[in-house]
């Protein structure tokens, strides 16, 4: 039987259909829509909670990025910065609800799946692509922290010299946290059991929160960075502070650096690869609630970041660096208490983001093959070789926020989800000139904007031999 539109002089289309139940807050969970396939959702009923997804989408989000942000913030101004922040912030609830949006009317909850029914297999292989590189990137910059933090810590509650042992090599001890910790977690069959690692992983991250707070207060004006008691003769733990002219909070600024520090807002936002998997999962699913997770998400996230960022900047000021963790006394209890905080929750973040890039790999390779563990394991120690390798080899973390931000994180959160709205939507529904269509395009637009300027300001740092230039 088929459904009448009011305002038309006809029978909706099946995909009309699906978008109705979908703004009315239902989504189909089984069965085919009138006149339509058998629709592509998983053969299992959600069972991951409100709270529990609101968990790991907040992991996906919150990562990395987030020792960036003081440094942003210093090339921005605070008041523009959180501006920008917001603005940001809102645009991923935006693109969120596009997407969900076009999931709802195809009945597909598979970012893949989006891809080929607007394009074709080119599609697929399109978003896939883009999902791969941008959930690799991300991985990397967590395993570029281990890298870098993990030696410092084990050697400072050792008292040995990290440089001074082959156990204590960064690149020794990301191969043995890969395999001891990240691959077991990575190996779980669904998305929904790592609710509760992602609810530990946010812990730790609200305690580097509250002690970059109480640092603040603590130590007022920094002056330098506290060296190593390798690279300074100072006694341990002695912090060199005084007056210093820079000490002074920049409103609203703008310079150079902002080819990087754009990007890295908009990567710490990234977490679309991980909606529709989380989605799937989810109990009694629906567009509504899933974009009430999606929000309850973002906005804590928001506060997270804008508290950390203000407070990391008004601390050092212009002189933060890119890994604001480096400015802190290696020798300080709390700093490193800090640091086994920020190891664990970004260990706990890497299975979550895995997750989207295997499962991109499976719908590109094998797309009508049932579950099966030897490649569920296989893709998933394939994956880990490759990061491991990746970040063995990339000097800076910053390098991995600029090249994957101005890349994959304005493709995953501007154009394709306006794309995929635009060409899914039915035109029976909204039309081409519409509101909510002119409004994807002119957020598909932003998208290709923001990917050009902050592509070419990179490049631009880079020939000119800026790039590599401490702390900027």
């Amino acid at each position: 039987m088929e459904l009448q539109d009011p305002k038309m002089n006809g029978a909706l289309p099946a995909d009309a259909v699906g978008y109705r139940q979908e703004r009315e807050g239902f989504l189909p969970s089984r069965g085919p829509a009138p006149g339509r396939k058998p629709v592509q959702f998983m053969d299992f009923e959600g069972k991951t909670s409100f709270g529990m997804s609101v968990f790991n989408l907040s992991n996906a989000i919150m990562g990395s990025g987030i020792l960036g942000l003081a440094y942003a913030m210093a090339h921005t101004g605070v008041l523009f910065f959180l501006a920008l922040l917001l603005c940001i912030a809102l645009l991923s609830s935006y693109s969120i609800h596009l997407l969900l949006t076009c999931a709802g009317v195809v009945g597909i909850r598979a970012y893949e799946q989006l891809g080929q029914r607007a394009f074709g297999p080119a599609g697929k292989v399109v978003v896939a692509t883009v999902i791969c590189l941008h959930n690799v990137g991300a991985m990397s910059s967590y395993l570029f922290i281990i890298k870098s933090e993990l030696p410092l810590v084990i050697g400072t509650f050792l008292g040995m010299d990290p440089e001074g042992y082959w156990f204590l090599k960064g690149n020794f001890l990301i191969i043995i946290v890969s395999v001891i910790i990240i691959l077991p977690l990575a190996l779980m069959k669904h998305l929904g059991y790592l609710g509760y690692t992602s609810g530990l992983s946010l812990t730790c991250m609200l305690f580097f929160l509250i002690s970059v707070i109480y640092k603040k207060f603590q130590l007022g004006c920094v002056v330098g960075r506290n060296e190593t008691a390798v690279e300074s003769e100072a006694p341990p733990g002695l912090l060199i502070q005084g007056l210093n002219s820079s000490c002074e909070a920049q409103m609203f600024t703008v310079d150079s650096q902002m080819s990087y520090t754009v990007p890295i807002m908009a990567f710490a936002f990234v977490c679309h690869p991980e909606v529709l998997p989380i989605y799937t999962e989810l109990c009694r699913p629906s567009q509504r609630r899933m974009q009430a997770v999606a929000n309850v998400s973002i906005g804590a996230m928001f506060c997270m970041y804008g508290l950390t960022a203000t407070f990391g900047y008004l601390t050092f000021y212009s002189s933060v660096e890119a890994e604001m963790l480096h400015m802190y006394s290696h020798k300080d209890v709390l700093i490193l208490c800090v640091r086994l905080a920020v190891l664990l929750a970004v260990t706990l973040t890497v299975p979550v983001v895995l997750f989207p890039i295997r499962r991109a790999l499976q719908q590109l390779l094998f797309p009508s093959k049932a579950f099966s563990w030897p490649r569920h394991v296989t893709i998933a120690l394939i994956l880990l070789i490759l990061v491991n390798v990746l970040v063995i080899c990339v000097p800076t973390i910053r390098d991995i926020f600029g090249v994957i931000g101005s890349t994959s994180a304005p493709s995953l959160i501007f154009i394709l989800p306006s794309i995929f709205y635009l060409r899914i939507i039915p035109s029976e529904v909204e039309p081409l000139f519409s509101w909510p269509k002119i409004q994807a395009l002119c957020f598909g637009t932003l998208g290709v904007l923001f990917m050009a300027i902050s592509l070419g300001f990179m490049f631009a740092n880079w020939a000119t031999g800026q790039s590599h230039v401490s702390g900027h």
